[in-house]
């Protein structure tokens, strides 16, 4: 009997992120990714100690064409306008497979790409003049906003909300309606001007 090819961990990894695509992040396992390669459980552990692994090696190819293509990008003409561009990046990202919010947040400290993305970051904000413990405080905020962003895009949206009685939230009422008529690339956007601007980041 012929001995089974070998696999490579990004085959393993865009395996996982297919049952995650396609029956969502609750669906992921060992068992499913080796179900979705043809193979057994078992096999799977010549290539990747666990779960958690799994996930890193998940994250990594979802996310890694953030890197790529904030790397090739034309430099741009403005920290503010590179900061938007690797906002934007991240949005694209985890737009292209929603089901990894979760595991992106999960392992965004050991994750290279999400690293390095946070690291240009960094080195937009340092070019626009903030020292250590502003650009520490920047960066926080920029990952929260697009984190919980993220969420509300892919994940809320889909919750069904409770009734809004006009007349005792008008203003609440008046703000969902606004933005629920709002382009999400282009709220997204507005939101990270926003908060660009709070940062004093409104005109560099």
């Amino acid at each position: 009997m012929p001995r089974p090819r070998s696999l490579t961990t990004r085959q393993i990894a865009a395996a996982a992120l297919a049952v995650i695509d396609r029956d969502g992040l609750p669906a992921l396992s060992m068992r499913t990714v080796a179900a979705e390669l043809d193979r057994r459980t078992m096999a799977l552990y010549r290539y990747v100690e666990d779960r958690e692994e799994l996930e890193c090696l998940v994250v990594d190819l979802a996310l890694g064409p953030v890197l790529d293509r904030a790397t090739r990008a034309p430099a741009a003409p403005s920290p503010r306008t590179r900061l938007l561009t690797l906002l934007d990046l991240m949005r694209e990202a985890v737009g292209a497979h929603p089901g990894i919010l979760p595991l992106a947040v999960r392992h965004h400290g050991n994750c290279l790409p999400a690293l390095r993305w946070r690291e240009q970051l960094l080195e937009a904000l340092a070019d626009a003049g903030l020292d250590a413990p502003q650009r520490a405080a920047a960066l926080h905020a920029l990952v929260s906003y697009v984190i919980g962003e993220l969420e509300l895009e892919h994940h809320a949206a889909a919750a069904p909300a409770g009734p809004l009685v006009p007349e005792t939230f008008p203003l609440l009422s008046a703000a969902l309606a606004a933005r629920a008529a709002t382009d999400p690339a282009r709220a997204f956007t507005d939101g990270a001007r926003t908060v660009l601007d709070g940062l004093g980041l409104g005109l560099t």
